[in-house]
């Protein structure tokens, strides 16, 4: 594995089972080959932004509700959508913007066809994610949102301790929306109840209850 400098200064935080490593002061060749050897490697989660790259190693609240979250999406993907493509948490780079991160997960609406074609993600060819879904329970100090806006990602959920975020993208900057742009008769209240109740139910249970509340909408 590629050498950092024992002269980085680290930083760790220690919050809800996840831990946080920032490391200023790296290359985009040694973050490149740190990713490259780790491969498809479970468990973190590597960000890169112009010089400093946050290596996450993953708890269980962090996996269970990023579970959660993605069985919402993809339970209105299958209900309302004609067709979505849905990629986890694939790495993404864009060498040109010194920018890289794996979502939690991440959809894709359009450009289907194109998207089940790659092998390997270049989002200086490829076009972003249409929807990305972000747990966030760490408050870690490098904020992801910036990089998911540079690559030009649409639409952003995000799960801060416990809360639903909508974020859609105008311009260069995020807003925050009460409903998302792809699932329009959906707010973030009821994806934030749909969400709570996953801890409460059973899963076959859960699920049923969120498919029957979409077909009664």
């Amino acid at each position: 594995m590629a050498a950092v400098s024992t002269a980085t200064q680290l930083e760790t935080i220690q919050v809800t089972g996840n831990q946080v490593v920032q490391l200023p002061g790296v290359s985009w060749p040694t973050y490149k080959q740190l990713d490259d050897e780790r491969g498809e490697q479970s468990g973190t989660r590597f960000t890169f932004s112009e010089g400093v790259l946050q290596i996450m190693a993953l708890g269980p609240d962090h996996e269970r509700l990023s579970y959660s979250l993605v069985r919402i999406v993809d339970t209105l993907s299958e209900n309302l959508m004609p067709d979505f493509e849905a990629l986890g948490s694939t790495t993404m780079r864009r060498e040109d913007l010194e920018k890289g991160f794996e979502p939690d997960s991440c959809f894709y609406f359009t450009n289907v066809a194109e998207i089940r074609a790659i092998k390997k993600m270049n989002l200086e060819v490829n076009p972003p994610p249409d929807l990305i879904v972000e747990v966030d329970i760490t408050n870690s100090s490098l904020n992801r949102l910036p990089l998911f806006a540079a690559v030009g990602v649409p639409e952003v959920w995000r799960c801060e301790n416990g809360i639903i975020k909508i974020y859609q993208l105008h311009g260069e900057l995020y807003d925050e929306a009460t409903h998302s742009r792809w699932f329009p008769m959906v707010s973030d209240t009821k994806v934030g109840e749909w969400l709570a109740a996953s801890w409460r139910l059973p899963r076959p249970e859960w699920l049923r209850m969120i498919r029957d509340e979409i077909k009664a909408i």
